[in-house]
């Protein structure tokens, strides 16, 4: 019986490895190390032949004196003269041609078996007589890097680049759910996604994926996938909190098993929704949340954009202009109007309470309204109540970009604040500063008029009867009775400034907010809070407080219960109606202060700004 002869190379064992193997060509070691002479300036350049076109070493040898009269500064000169004299990037541009010149020959093969021919190779040696040399040679072809690279190579000189799958099992039942086998590169970001155990089934399921997260990005995780394994642990007697724990724990390659829930629906393209945020969150301090990781923390006033809302009770969102993708878990408006229902009242009382105690003068903003002489019922025992509106149960509000286009009418400037706080002082200088620009209304009064006074000068002269049909036909945004004489700020009076193209100044209280919320007047809400009790003592010691217009004569120096209710009366106007300023100042200096509210100003009528989404469809 004749056997096959080992496969033999054909070399001569004299000759240089590379002229024995015509598939390999080396480099010059000169050109490695950028050791090749040049001329005295020059960056190392490859040798080119005859006819050579400069390749694209040479052109990067040649940008720094090429760009040298377009540089402006001497360390921008020195930095790409840096950069393109770097060793390891001219290395890497040699290697590159050496590869484009191999590229070109298009070179073969010698034969595509060569680990096969090391085998054999070693085989004969072990039977020869061992020298220095067959030692060496047999432990070169034995290193593991070295049968993998002879593996490499057969696979490459082959084009066998397919995976080989394992057979079907011949016992494969074909009611037995098909299975994924899903493997995700893990960072140091989330993977996105939020598990739970069926109730019925004990199976685990994904929950929620997180809206431009990994999961979603990598669009082989589904909501109700079951998952089976992960990283190949079985999951199926595990709890959701031990399998957070094995995530938690892997880097780099996670593999998962899972068995697809439902059919995958093409994506559908939704308009993007923003809303702004008007309370404060902090998921790691929220005990509801079913995952803290992937909540979303985020302040009052906070721009939302809102990626999902599929479940009822935890939407998934992510700030406004953030470049991650990755979306993040919040509550819904739902069910944070019922978590916020129940602690709120006792705000409204305590608020309406504080606001009652100086109702015995008579103040310029009409602080007495009809609305303060109501029963102290709660807003949530009957919808019927006029306490009762969800502007008293912040959550989120729709918002779009506006900017008031040119010659359209300015915003309406609301101010609100504490008694003594500075709201007068600040609107006379806004008046003073540039009264072409700025406005304010002119009140209706009930009571005579008084022989040195004009009608529409200082007041609208209406009789009362008149004045209380208004009232009825709710055409005040404030009103109040002085010594038996209406007094009140009408609609129309501020449309009238608004039709001027004219800024209006209006101060009024913190609840007549929100029936100026609308599209006509588009308000912008200044909230002016006072400093610390202390500096109130420093800075107001001899300043004096004046009820009102028609209260002048009876001026009085601060008291230090003024300056106490100044302070809480800020903090309660803040806590319950907070959600609707869109501007804070503290009046610690007046000056600065008005600086403030200037700049603010002229910011709302230049810029854009967020405004609720019903505002732009007018």
């Amino acid at each position: 019986m004749r056997t096959q002869e080992p496969l033999k190379p054909d070399i001569d064992a004299k000759a240089p490895w590379h002229k024995a193997c015509p598939y390999i060509q080396p480099i010059p070691e000169e050109d490695l190390r950028g050791t090749r002479k040049q001329p005295a300036g020059a960056m190392p350049a490859l040798a080119t032949g005859a006819g050579h076109e400069p390749g694209l070493y040479e052109l990067l040898a040649a940008l720094p004196s090429q760009l040298q009269p377009h540089v402006s500064r001497p360390e921008d000169n020195t930095f790409l003269q840096d950069m393109f004299g770097e060793r390891g990037l001219q290395s890497l541009v040699k290697i590159h041609e050496w590869l484009q010149k191999y590229e070109e020959r298009k070179p073969g093969p010698v034969l595509d078996r060569a680990a096969a021919l090391a085998q054999n190779l070693s085989a004969e040696l072990e039977e020869k007589a061992a020298n220095g040399d067959i030692k060496e040679l047999l432990q070169i072809l034995a290193k593991p890097h070295v049968k993998s690279l002879l593996s490499v190579h057969d696979t490459v000189a082959q084009k066998s680049y397919d995976p080989e799958l394992p057979p079907l099992p011949e016992d494969l039942d074909d009611d037995e759910d098909s299975v994924k086998i899903i493997r995700l590169v893990k960072n140091k970001e989330p993977l996105g996604a939020t598990i739970r155990r069926d109730e019925h089934t004990g199976a685990i399921l994904v929950a929620r994926i997180m809206k431009g997260g990994a999961a979603d990005r990598s669009g082989l995780i589904h909501v109700g996938d079951e998952l089976k394994e992960v990283n190949g642990i079985p999951v199926d007697d595990k709890k959701p909190e031990e399998i957070i724990r094995i995530l938690a724990q892997s880097q780099g390659a996670i593999t998962f098993k899972v068995v697809p829930g439902v059919k995958e629906e093409a994506p559908t393209t939704e308009p993007k929704v923003f809303v702004r945020a008007l309370f404060d969150y902090d998921p790691k301090e929220d005990k509801a949340i079913p995952c803290k990781e992937a909540g979303l923390a985020f302040k009052k006033g906070s721009i939302l954009q809102i990626m999902s809302q599929d479940d009822a009770t935890w939407w998934q969102a992510k700030h406004e202009g953030d470049t991650n993708p990755r979306a993040g878990l919040i509550p819904s408006k739902q069910f944070q109007e019922r978590r916020f229902a129940l602690p709120r009242p006792a705000a409204t009382l305590q608020f309406q309470r504080i606001s009652s105690r100086r109702s015995s003068g008579f103040r310029r903003s009409f602080r007495l309204s009809r609305r303060d002489r109501k029963t102290n019922k709660s807003m949530y025992e009957s919808k019927k109540s006029e306490l009762y509106d969800m502007a008293d149960v912040p959550t989120y509000e729709e918002v779009a970009p506006y900017r008031r286009l040119s010659g359209a009418k300015h915003r309406l400037v609301v101010l609100v604040g504490p008694t003594g706080v500075g709201l007068n002082e600040l609107k006379r200088k806004l008046l003073i500063s540039d009264p072409q620009h700025f406005s304010v209304t002119i009140p209706h009064t009930s009571r005579a008029k008084k022989n040195q006074e004009s009608d529409g000068v200082e007041y609208h002269f209406i009789s009362k009867h008149l004045f209380e049909t208004d009232i009825h036909n709710n055409k005040f945004i404030e009103y109040g009775e002085y010594k038996g004489n209406y007094y009140g700020t009408s609609l129309d009076s501020v449309r009238s400034v608004l039709a001027k193209s004219k800024v209006c100044l209006l101060d009024v209280q913190p609840h007549t907010i929100k029936h100026l919320r609308t599209a006509e007047f588009k308000p912008f809400v200044v909230f002016v809070k006072p400093p610390s009790l202390d500096r109130l003592r420093e800075t107001r010691q001899n300043a004096k407080v004046i009820s009102g217009k028609e209260d002048k004569g009876t001026a009085k120096p601060f008291t230090e219960e003024d300056f106490q209710e100044m302070v809480g009366t800020a903090q309660t106007m803040e806590s319950q109606y907070g959600h609707l300023f869109e501007k804070v100042i503290v009046n610690d200096d007046l000056s600065a202060a008005f600086g403030e509210l200037r700049l603010a100003l002229k910011k709302v009528e230049m810029e854009t700004h967020w405004v609720p989404i019903s505002w732009t469809h007018s």
